[in-house]
């Protein structure tokens, strides 16, 4: 045999693939003796199918989408063959996956299917060894057209676990991994659904409208799991919470007080101790890697025309921590049991919308789907997606109306102005000149041009992920009073969080537990109570008052819930702009200087007439605008303008 001499790379190559050869015989010597023992261990002792879940749990008769896929776990269950018969409902076929242990059901329930009970039975061909009582509903006749929330709304974003306890006799499940221990920052403090019910007076009367919730599902993850994002049970409230009655029950309550609720929906990664975890349908039920790889975070990456695929990949495959699993939404089992599971949750608690969390890292075609088939479901449903990002081109591209050039077509009705969020801080704690403070503000509206419809973006001053609005602003009570009249009176939908109104405090920098700490009086015993007003420091008071005002004056105040905008490009450190229709017009004022600052209002001409007037919203004081406008320091002026 003649000599062959090889380069280095041949060389490598070579010794490379010998040893992949000599891996995979290995492997497969591995795989044939588990095989062998596994059918020693069948032959000698089989075991018998079983039926443990059923997933969505029931479903309801006169949804527009006529297709149901059940999901069908226990053991060995993918060897029995399933029938039925129910009038209207008709089984369709049966997937079988990788695993022995399900049976996925695909049915067709007609427009004039029976509400009521029916059998699912499943047999060996000899003879039926299971069964189980699956239920269809009756809708409710309002359903499909229930109302979701919009620029008239005030969201209210509270964590459960740190707003109230109002029973503590849940706090600690036996089922449930974690207890309570309120001295820790990042455990479990024990507050629930039947705290934030003993709290509804209260946030209706501050003029809310729309409770926003983190998760609710079972988070039953060994640590950190009272903020409910790593779900290890997609259908069941966390028992440390209450029951999914319970929840239900909450949402009826909120509606007849006139507050509508808003999900928290993760579609993107479970927690590590998730039922699948342990019995994977799949092995691309999620996005596996050979070893732990975390996103890249790069999101621009899904708009970049010249982005490599490996960072697309990196960023919508990669997993956020090694305890929340990446889920694969291209695959379609995967896919419809997401969707399924969001407008059961819409349909059984009687939501008015949906938050979806880290929005741009799941697959898009999926989530133009996703968003797409709730709105078939249900046409006025508001949908919000979180997208963080400073880019309104970033944020623009998934908003429904939007052509993009690369053809996607979103399906998303509201995105987070994250944008927004960071310009109104910086604009804040910033000085004055050409390129910041203000003037940065100004511009992000100005960027409106690229959304299909801005009034339907949430606006808000900070979330369970950010910093204190109070200490952000270097607890500057003047400035958070500014920053309240700005999203209360700008284009979009308003959201607060829990505390702001009284000035609830963290570190700068962000420390997940410290954010998110125990609002004032959500717990017996507690010193200081927002609700009563125990304890609470002057500044909190009024603060908390002023915002009171201010957000029920905007429930009739139809310029900001539904009219135009018009601004001015700040000058001098004062900023203005008109909020407008055709039977109301306001006008809004901010000036950050520290003393008191003159306008000349005959700028403002296409907005002001001569001899116009206006009423102070807070305080009823009448200003005079004709020809110009003192502003107190570093104050928020809102102005209904006559004529």
């Amino acid at each position: 045999m003649p000599l062959i001499r090889l380069s280095s790379q041949e060389r490598k190559w070579y010794f490379d693939y010998m040893n992949l050869m000599t891996w995979f015989h290995r492997l497969l010597a591995t795989l044939l003796l588990a095989s062998g023992l596994a059918a020693h261990s069948q032959a000698s002792s089989p075991a018998a199918p079983s039926l443990d879940r059923v997933e969505p749990p029931t479903w309801w008769v006169g949804m527009q989408h006529r297709g149901l896929q059940l999901m069908v776990h226990g053991q060995h269950i993918a060897q029995l063959r399933p029938e039925l018969s129910h009038p209207g409902v008709t089984l369709r076929d049966v997937t079988r996956v990788e695993s022995d242990n399900y049976l996925f059901l695909n049915l067709d329930i007609a427009p004039d299917a029976a509400a009521g009970e029916f059998e699912i039975r499943f047999g060996d061909g000899q003879g039926v060894l299971l069964r189980h009582r699956y239920t269809l509903h009756a809708r409710d006749g309002q359903s499909a057209q229930r109302q979701g929330f919009g620029p008239k709304d005030v969201i209210y974003l509270l964590v459960p676990d740190r707003f109230a306890n109002g029973n503590p006799n849940n706090d600690r499940v036996p089922t449930l991994s974690e207890g309570v221990n309120r001295a820790d920052p990042g455990a479990r403090h024990g507050g629930d659904l039947q705290g934030i019910a003993q709290h509804l007076d209260y946030i209706a009367g501050m003029g809310f409208t729309q409770i926003w919730p983190t998760p609710l599902t079972e988070n039953n993850q060994p640590q950190y799991s009272y903020h409910g994002y790593a779900s290890t049970d997609l259908y069941q409230v966390d028992a440390r919470f209450g029951s999914n009655q319970e929840y239900r029950q909450l949402v009826a309550t909120a509606r007849s007080k006139g507050i509508g609720f808003i999900a928290d929906i993760v579609v993107n990664h479970i927690g590590s101790s998730h039922w699948w975890m342990n019995d994977l349908p799949a092995r691309d039920w999620l996005n596996q890697w050979h070893r732990f790889t975390e996103t890249n975070h790069k999101r621009i990456s899904l708009l970049d025309p010249h982005a490599a695929a490996s960072d697309r990949k990196a960023f919508t495959d990669g997993w956020f921590v090694n305890t929340m699993p990446d889920l694969n939404q291209r695959n379609p089992l995967l896919a419809e049991y997401l969707i399924q599971n969001s407008i059961w949750w819409v349909e059984y608690a009687g939501l008015s919308g949906i938050r979806e969390d880290t929005f741009s890292y799941s697959d898009k075609r999926f989530l133009a789907d996703w968003a797409g088939r709730l709105l078939q479901e249900y046409p006025h449903l508001t949908m919000v997606g979180e997208e963080w990002t400073n880019s309104p081109a970033l944020i623009a591209y998934w908003q429904r109306g939007k052509r993009n050039d690369d053809g996607f077509v979103p399906s998303m009705p509201s995105m987070m102005d994250f944008p927004l969020y960071e310009a109104l801080h910086h604009a804040l704690t910033t000085p004055e000149d050409h390129a910041s403070g203000l003037g940065r503000l100004h511009e992000v509206v100005a960027h409106d041009f690229l959304y299909p419809d801005p009034a339907r973006l949430v606006v808000f001053e900070g979330n369970h992920d950010t910093s204190r609005l109070f200490s952000a602003l270097n607890a500057d009570v003047a400035l958070t009073r500014m920053a309240m009249v700005y999203l209360a009176t700008m284009r979009g939908i308003p959201q607060f969080f829990y505390g702001t109104e009284v000035l609830m405090t963290s570190p700068k920098q962000r420390d997940d537990g410290l954010v998110r700490a125990d609002f004032p009086g959500g717990w017996p015993g507690d010193p200081v109570n927002a609700v009563t007003g125990q304890g609470l420091t002057i500044a909190q008071r009024d603060t908390q008052q002023y915002l009171r005002q201010l957000l029920n004056w905007r429930k009739g105040a139809s310029a900001v819930t539904d009219g135009k905008l018009m601004h001015y490009a700040p000058q001098h450190g004062t900023y203005v702009y008109f909020r407008y229709n055709g039977t109301q017009k306001v006008m809004v004022v901010l000036n950050k200087n520290t003393s008191a600052t003159t306008l000349d209002t005959t700028r403002f001409a296409e907005m002001l007439g001569p001899k116009a007037w206006g009423r102070d919203v807070l305080n009823q004081t009448r200003h005079e605008l004709g020809q110009s406008l003192l502003v107190p320091a570093r104050s928020a002026l809102v102005l209904e303008v006559t004529p």
